[in-house]
C-alpha cells in the first residue's frame, strides 16, 4: 500500500504545461477572469480542464485579461496538468465539454518555464464601428454604430500615429488597475475604412485597464469634430484623466492574437480568423460640422 501511494505521489508530481489557442464570444462572460458573481471565461476553461485533469489544482492563465463583453479571435492560455490525456486530443476534449461560446482552436506543450502572459512579445486588438445611418440587426453585436457624423478617419489616423512608440497612457487607464505604472509601448496601428466600416487595429507590448476602449471613445469624438487634434494629444500627453470621459462599448473590440519570439500556433497566427465586414452598399450619415477653434 506505501509503494502504490507513493507511485501515485510521484505520478502528480510531474506535469505538463499546455498552451492553448482559443476563442471565445465576449457577450457571455463577465470577463476573462474568474469573478465571485458572473460567468468567466477562466472559470468556464478550468471547470473543463478539471473534468479531465482531476489530478491537481487547475489554474489558466491568459496573454490578455479581457473585459466583460470583450471578444476574442486568438486568445493565448496556459495551464499544467499531469493526467493521460496526450497534447493532441486536448483540444476535441475541451471543445466537447465547453459551451459554444469558447472554441478551443489548438493545444501544444510548452516548456515549464514558458508564461502565456509573460513569454508575449505583443498583444493585438481590433475595434469594429459601423458608421451608417441605419442600424444592421446582424453587425450589432461585434460592433459600435455610430450614426450621427461620418467619421472623419484622416484625422483619427492623424491622432494615431503620435500614440507609437514608448509613453505613459495614463490618461486611457481605467481605476482600478494594479499596475505599478501607466506605460507600455504601441508598436504599430492601423486604420482602415470599408465603406461604412471602420477598423481600427493596436499592437502594444501591453495595455492598460481599460486603455483600448477610452482610446477608442476619444477618437470616435474626435472623428466627430467634438474637439481638435490638438486638444487630444493635450489630454493624453498631459494625463488628462478627468477629460477622457468617451469610452467605446466592449462589444466592438476583440483581441485579435497574442505574439511571441519563439512562435507558437504558427499556422493559425498567420491569418485573422476575426471577420472583417463588408456591405455592398453605404448609408453614410451627414458630415461633422467644422473643427472648433
Amino acid at each position: 500500500m506505501p509503494q502504490q501511494q507513493k507511485a501515485k505521489g510521484e505520478e502528480n508530481s510531474k506535469f505538463q504545461r499546455i498552451a492553448l489557442n482559443l476563442q471565445y464570444e465576449g457577450a457571455s462572460f463577465c470577463g476573462w477572469q474568474r469573478q465571485l458573481q458572473g460567468l468567466s471565461v477562466q472559470g468556464v476553461l478550468e471547470d473543463a480542464i478539471a473534468e479531465l485533469d482531476p489530478y491537481r489544482p487547475i489554474n489558466v492563465v491568459a496573454a490578455g485579461r479581457t473585459d466583460a463583453g470583450v471578444h476574442a479571435a486568438g486568445q493565448v492560455a496556459h495551464f499544467d496538468c499531469c493526467g493521460p490525456i496526450p497534447v493532441y486530443r486536448w483540444a476535441n476534449a475541451l471543445n466537447g465539454r465547453l459551451p459554444q461560446s469558447i472554441r478551443v482552436l489548438d493545444a501544444i506543450s510548452r516548456p515549464a518555464n514558458w508564461h502565456a502572459c509573460y513569454s508575449a512579445t505583443y498583444r493585438r486588438y481590433r475595434y469594429t464601428i459601423y458608421n451608417a445611418r441605419r442600424p444592421n440587426l446582424f453587425l450589432e453585436p461585434w460592433t459600435w454604430h455610430k450614426y450621427n457624423y461620418r467619421l472623419d478617419e484622416a484625422l483619427m489616423k492623424q491622432a494615431l500615429e503620435g500614440l507609437l512608440g514608448h509613453h505613459d497612457f495614463s490618461a486611457f487607464q481605467r481605476a482600478g488597475s494594479n499596475r505599478p505604472n501607466a506605460f507600455t509601448t504601441v508598436q504599430d496601428i492601423h486604420l482602415e475604412r470599408n465603406g461604412d466600416l471602420l477598423g481600427i487595429e493596436i499592437q502594444a507590448t501591453g495595455f492598460l485597464y481599460g486603455m483600448v476602449r477610452l482610446l477608442i471613445g476619444q477618437l470616435v469624438a474626435l472623428g466627430e469634430h467634438k474637439f481638435s487634434l490638438s486638444t487630444f494629444e493635450r489630454r493624453w500627453k498631459e494625463k488628462r484623466r478627468t477629460e477622457v470621459k468617451e469610452s467605446g462599448p466592449a462589444k466592438g473590440l476583440c483581441l485579435l492574437r497574442a505574439g511571441y519570439e519563439d512562435p507558437i500556433f504558427a499556422q493559425i497566427a498567420s491569418f485573422d480568423s476575426f471577420p472583417k465586414y463588408e456591405l455592398s452598399r453605404s448609408d453614410p450619415p451627414i458630415d461633422p460640422p467644422p473643427i472648433p477653434l
